[in-house]
């Protein structure tokens, strides 16, 4: 922070800063420092370890395509797995679904959970709805020894660094596999391409040997590092592509801000440089 204003460093010489109107929460939890802003321009803005989590103006590109593109390629939804997503966007996002039955939801940050629910309420919104059942415990313990559960898990995590470091080993994948139904997809945030090639290559090179489908997709979210943040769809048969329901995402008629049909397959186009880190 100097003065009202609060920097992210995105490398040694480079970040994105946004200007503060009041410091709404500033504490340190069980396992990172949590702080939630209320900015002149983004609104309300949550950040763990001075790192940009989630902010009201921009929140929707990424939940919307963590989700939709996965369940929209799913042949029948019922059961997810949310590894993280304490805000509650992506829990917001799956509960649109209308064949969705079961989600359970383990956040290993009890305080991410309340804060969201006191100052974040369109993003947490959903996390009382009694579909939805919240564990507070290490997403990574969760999956172990499980099978044949989940028809999606979802893995909306921080960055590969202290609690979410985790996150990102093949064994977890593996575990994640194992806890998949014969048809279950993964998805996962994959980072920034821009500021973290060497990320994006190791989270790439793990998934493709536990996975037998791997396709990576971008989106643009303005407070994320460059902007351009990957996810990596993984399946054990599902394709995103010939699998899309358009049928299904017609009747649904969602009024959605960033995901489309055209979004649907354009997403999955990426750059020469980023197509590079994952050959």
């Amino acid at each position: 922070m100097q003065g009202m204003l609060f920097t992210e460093m995105h490398n040694d010489s480079s970040g994105i800063s946004v200007k503060i109107k009041e410091i709404l929460v500033s504490k340190k939890t069980k396992f990172q420092k949590l702080d939630i802003f209320d900015t002149e321009f983004y609104g309300k803005m949550l950040t763990l370890d001075d790192l940009v989590m989630t902010t009201e103006k921009d929140e929707f590109v990424y939940h919307e395509m963590l989700t939709h593109i996965a369940l929209f390629s799913h042949k029948l939804p019922e059961n997810i797995l949310i590894i993280g997503g304490g805000d509650g966007g992506t829990a917001r996002e799956i509960l649109k679904h209308k064949t969705i039955k079961n989600i359970d939801m383990v956040e290993i940050d009890e305080d991410v959970v309340i804060e969201s629910k006191k100052y974040l309420p369109t993003i947490a919104v959903e996390l009382d709805n009694p579909k939805l059942n919240i564990m507070i415990q290490d997403g990574v313990e969760f999956v172990k020894g499980k099978s044949n559960i989940y028809d999606i898990i979802f893995i909306d995590s921080t960055d590969p660094i202290s609690v979410g470091e985790g996150l990102f080993t093949t064994d977890f994948y593996k575990d994640c596999f194992n806890a998949l139904k014969s048809n279950g997809i993964l998805v996962n945030q994959s980072e920034t391409p821009f500021h973290k090639p060497q990320w994006v290559s190791a989270i790439n090179n793990k998934l493709k040997n536990v996975f037998p489908i791997v396709k990576v997709y971008k989106a643009e979210v303005p407070t994320y590092p460059s902007g351009i943040w990957l996810f990596e769809f993984c399946s054990k048969e599902t394709d995103p592509y010939s699998d899309f329901n358009f049928q299904r995402y017609k009747d649904y008629n969602f009024k959605l801000k960033y995901y489309n049909d055209e979004i649907h397959k354009g997403a999955f186009s990426l750059p020469n440089y980023v197509k590079e880190l994952l050959a």
